[in-house]
């Protein structure tokens, strides 16, 4: 991984921010993408900077803006001269209860957790091609067995899980794609759907008893970029067992 360019979406803060500490503490260098947090951002890139400088950069962009995903992965590639990695970690996340849907949470759910990454998938592949790159993306189980009242969500991320495999195909043999669909890793910030009955049953459904930790989503996401030659078009769940009981 030593020298290598990752540029990770959503990297400012939870899972995307240790996402990119596990890759930069491997050798790699980041590009650190936000929208809103750009002062989360600038300080996660100066932690990793002040461990070894220049290894970090702050790429801004908004990933319901197609005409903004070329050039968040050209900035990326002028920051370090190459792209061996992307990280397809940028996600909305909200209830769309059925018969209140409207277009506008169809847009921002369908658009950060599918659009988004087959766009930025397409910009980036012929960098990742010339360096025998890789694609992870972060699905989630609930793309496999729907969350109640996450109707738009769900569907979203069943269509990433299905982009991961026909990406798989479309870019080999010379850039690998595979997935991570966590489990229970973090609660969502907002309080909505998970209150702590919510929160008992679902650790309770859990084989492991408990929650996971972001850094196991972050070594899983290094392993498909970088310790997994022989592997693309799979879908790796870290969820403690939970997918078992859906």
């Amino acid at each position: 991984m030593q020298g290598s360019a990752v540029l990770v979406t959503g990297a400012a803060r939870r899972i995307g921010a240790a996402i990119a500490r596990e890759l930069h503490r491997a050798g790699a260098r980041v590009a650190l993408h936000c929208r809103s947090s750009r002062a989360d951002a600038e300080r996660l890139a100066a932690e990793l900077n002040g461990a070894r400088a220049g290894s970090a950069v702050v790429v801004e962009a908004d990933l319901l803006d197609l005409d903004a995903l070329p050039r968040l992965v050209e900035d990326a590639v002028r920051a370090f001269g190459r792209l061996d990695g992307l990280v397809n970690n940028a996600s909305s996340f909200h209830a769309t209860p059925f018969g209140s849907i409207d277009p506008e949470q169809w847009k921002d759910l369908t658009g950060s957790n599918l659009r988004a990454p087959l766009f930025l998938a397409q910009a980036a592949a012929p960098h990742l091609a010339r360096a025998r790159g890789a694609i992870v993306n972060i699905i989630d189980i609930h793309a496999e067995r729907p969350l109640k009242d996450y109707a738009v969500y769900s569907i979203a991320k069943s269509g990433l899980a299905g982009l991961t495999r026909a990406l798989a195909l479309e870019l080999g043999p010379h850039v690998r794609v595979n997935g991570v669909a966590p489990g229970a890793i973090l609660w969502p910030d907002s309080g909505e759907h998970f209150d702590a009955g919510e929160k008992s049953r679902i650790v309770e459904q859990t084989p492991l008893g408990r929650i996971g930790d972001p850094a196991d989503v972050a070594g899983a996401v290094k392993y498909l970029l970088f310790d997994a030659p022989f592997v693309t078009g799979q879908i790796l769940a870290v969820d403690g067992g939970r997918s078992l009981h859906l």
